[in-house]
């Protein structure tokens, strides 16, 4: 059996090789091979604030991560996203949809609700919080475990990594649905 688990600053070295591989692992069936050593390099940093804040789940299998993600009360959308001024402003449950973040699962646990999950306990944590809105930025690969989850693309955007790497990506949102 698998445990969800907030996430501890112990657990740092393991997600960011969670990351990198799942982004190894998954990419490659949407974007090509530049891109996805651009996402790996770019995209799978662990955001310690988020682990700070205690809003980054993790799931072990054992003594081993399998899937990890969270959602954020701060500005940031996604890593990378805004400047760090801004990116550490609270937003206001009230107007504002609680941001979902960094949801990585290991290539071979794929499509056995892992995401869903964690998707679960962001909810649950945001609607305790008194957020109404969820928002957040999916890379192609996310896509469909988030439209099952019922968020809706707001619009798409082209991701600029670093590097000058483009990837499509998508706004997205859904209702925090009630208790």
């Amino acid at each position: 059996m698998d445990d969800l688990r907030i996430a501890t600053s112990e657990d740092t070295e393991a997600i960011d090789a969670l990351m990198k591989a799942s982004i190894r692992e998954i990419f490659p069936a949407v974007y090509d091979e530049r891109q996805t050593a651009s996402a790996e390099r770019f995209i799978s940093s662990v955001d310690r604030q988020l682990i700070a804040d205690r809003t980054y789940f993790v799931i072990e299998e054992g003594d081993e991560l399998i899937a990890c993600g969270g959602w954020s009360r701060r500005n940031k959308l996604y890593t990378g996203s805004g400047d760090k001024e801004a990116d550490d402003r609270l937003i206001d449950p009230a107007t504002e949809g609680a941001r979902v973040r960094a949801m990585f699962v290991r290539g071979d646990r794929t499509r056995r609700g892992l995401g869903t999950r964690i998707l679960e306990a962001c909810e649950d944590a945001a609607r305790a919080e008194g957020f109404t809105n969820m928002v957040l930025m999916a890379t192609m690969p996310g896509l469909p475990l988030y439209e099952r989850f019922g968020f809706v693309v707001t619009r798409h955007e082209t991701i600029t990594m670093p590097d000058g790497v483009t990837l499509a990506g998508a706004e997205m949102e859904r209702p925090v649905t009630p208790a």
